[in-house]
């Protein structure tokens, strides 16, 4: 269940028992807001740790030592003591599906469904809970996690959802199953021929069994009625109070659709965001973007609109994902390439052109080699310009393409939680030595890219102590990897701290405002229960947030 968020100007006494609260002499100067005290990771090179933050409004007003920082306040000035535990720059998530996030949160949770019989079951109980004709969807449940890994069938679920049409996804959101009833709607039958770009699993008699990987699960999709605005923003505040409580207080929000831009709209005209978003919408639309943008602009610190997002490949679990040669354990598939190669082209340079920021999905090696190659080509035609590309995903490489971000100023925008998720089982699909290069995280940061970690909420959880564990770590959800999956790719705290706050500002063109625990940028801060940089690896899952601040104002406190 979320947790709610703790209004700004709440009586200190609200946050006894959860931290230390002192009074501090008023200097000559107007008192700060609020005052924080602890070891602070300040995200600043030149200045990286300090003991103490002073706020001024929604401003970051001073950053020093304690007895210096406690020269600023005044009898009303709030302060927040978190001993010898850590502060950090909020942290900020490049690579979300916010509203997505929202509605999971209501619906059936199937991640953790560890075989065919509680996925069932845990639908027929969803579904009991349902008006006849509503929709069920999310879900995002993992055959992997089965024994013999199957993938599920329509007629699974059919005499348990009745009344209910059926949409659940897989957790990388590229494969979702059907029952019937959803496929009736759609008008999916075994006529139905194939999607360019996706594929509709079959049965004996090429009747679909329920399953529609990438492109194949449009017709659904197009048949699933979008949400009322009522129901658009609970998921919304649903959302932004559960990122709160993770210590995230800005995202990046990809694959939009317009219903959802209209929501973040509704909360940034009442002021009621708490979370910081920065919009992507899909990049087919980049024409509707450019003119969105022309007639409104882009935005402020709160909600920036002046992206787009495309797709190159699907996912590694779905088989889905593009690469040079065949799967190991699909020998007869290489993968899909999602996006028309002349489409990729012709919207990147047209969205480019438009002064968009683009950034584009891509999985494997192929897929990744082929997105380099249009972002190369599409900045020497348009010349130089602040534009930073950024790869979503770029979880399987070349080594000759690693080197190709940092000269090019490609942002590798990352999710570190896939390692120790994919890591169970992706060696069976493409063999050990292309998973070599996989979350190449070291390499690329060794050869001068920059580098972005996001969670691709619903997919991982948005957690970023979870992410920053899995990149240090890199062991595997199953116990299998206790030295690290591929440990040679490991990379520090620091880096992964920067990794979710320097650089993420840097790839959601905020460098200036936020990230960084520095005089004039913005006041989102995080308290910790650990410093993260002196307990054991391992120990970092373990983190808890105890509050997080976004321009000054606490909107998350740890419940005692």
């Amino acid at each position: 269940m979320p947790l709610r968020p703790v209004r700004a100007r709440l009586q200190l006494a609200a946050l006894a028992g959860v931290f230390a609260c002192s009074a501090a002499p008023a200097d000559s100067a107007a008192p700060v807001d609020l005052v924080v005290y602890g070891r602070v990771w300040t995200g600043d090179s030149a200045r990286p740790w300090a003991r103490a933050v002073a706020v001024a409004g929604d401003a970051i007003r001073a950053v020093g030592d304690s007895a210096e920082i406690a020269r600023l306040a005044g009898p009303r000035t709030r302060v927040l003591s978190n001993g010898g535990a850590m502060v950090v720059p909020g942290f900020m998530d490049a690579h979300t599906h916010f509203l997505s996030g929202g509605f999971q949160l209501a619906s059936v949770e199937l991640r953790d469904a560890t075989s065919p019989e509680e996925f069932v079951s845990r639908l027929k109980a969803y579904a009991k809970k349902l008006r006849p004709g509503e929709w069920i969807t999310g879900g995002n449940w993992d055959h992997e996690r089965w024994p013999g890994a199957p993938l599920p069938q329509r007629g699974w679920i059919d005499s348990v959802t009745p009344n209910n049409p059926v949409f659940v996804s897989r957790l990388d959101g590229h494969m979702g199953l059907a029952n019937s009833a959803a496929l009736k709607l759609a008008r999916v039958t075994r006529a139905t021929k194939e999607i360019p770009g996706g594929t509709i699993v079959r049965g004996p008699g090429g009747e679909p069994t329920g399953v529609l990987k990438d492109e194949a699960q449009n017709p659904v999709y197009a048949a699933i009625p979008l949400p009322s605005a009522s129901q658009s923003d609970s998921a919304l505040r649903r959302a932004m109070a559960w990122a709160a409580s993770k210590g995230v207080t800005a995202v990046g929000d990809v694959s939009v659709p317009w219903y959802e831009l209209a929501a973040l709209k509704r909360a940034r005209a009442k002021g009621t965001l708490t979370t910081r978003v920065s919009v992507y919408v899909p990049l087919a639309e980049w024409r509707r973007m450019a003119d969105t943008v022309r007639a409104a602009g882009i935005g402020d610190d709160w909600l920036r609109v002046a992206g787009v997002k495309g797709y190159v490949d699907g996912s590694l679990g779905s088989t889905t994902a593009l690469f040079y040669a065949p799967y190991a354990d699909a020998p007869e598939t290489k993968g899909l390439l999602v996006t028309p190669e002349d489409s990729l082209r012709s919207w990147i340079g047209a969205a480019d052109s438009a002064g968009l920021q683009v950034v584009v999905h891509a999985i494997g090696e192929r897929a990744n080699g082929l997105l380099l190659q249009i972002f190369d080509s599409v900045a020497r035609a348009h010349g130089p310009r602040d534009r930073r590309f950024r790869v979503e995903h770029a979880q399987h490489l070349r080594r000759q393409d690693i080197g190709r971000f940092g000269q090019s100023g490609i942002i590798a925008s990352m999710q570190p939680y896939h390692i120790i998720d994919d890591g169970r089982w992706a060696q069976k699909r493409i063999g050990p030595e292309r998973i070599t290069t996989t979350y190449a995280f070291r390499s690329l940061l060794d050869s001068g890219a920059r580098l972005a970690f996001g969670s691709d909420w619903t997919v991982a959880p948005i957690d970023p102590l979870l992410g920053i564990y899995s990149a240090v770590t890199r062991r595997t959800l199953d116990g299998k990897h206790p030295g690290g999956w591929v440990p040679e790719e490991k990379i520090s705290v620091e880096e992964a701290l920067r990794a979710y706050t320097v650089a993420n500002a840097y790839g959601m063109f905020a460098e200036r405002t936020r990230g960084k625990v520095a005089p004039g940028y913005q006041a989102d801060l995080v308290l910790l229960d650990q410093l993260l940089t002196e307990v054991p690896p391992e120990a970092i899952e373990r983190a808890r947030v105890k509050a997080t601040i976004v321009g000054g104002r606490v909107v998350f406190s740890e419940p005692r």
